[in-house]
């Protein structure tokens, strides 16, 4: 279906390139969460949650 719309060039390509997308994804997230607040985000995580109990 893709291939009516874009053609079969692009499509053989964009193939080659997801691994290469998502390594640089993934690698872009972890360092969002690392260069950001940690806290924030593991807040959400519920094994994690548990660990960091606010004391106020």
């Amino acid at each position: 279906m893709i291939n009516k719309v874009v053609g079969a060039k692009y499509v053989s390509i964009l193939k080659t390139w997801v691994p290469n997308m998502v390594a640089w994804g993934t690698a872009g997230g972890v360092a969002l969460i690392h260069f950001t607040d940690w806290r924030l985000v593991l807040d959400y995580v519920p094994y994690i949650n548990g660990k960091f109990s606010k004391d106020e």
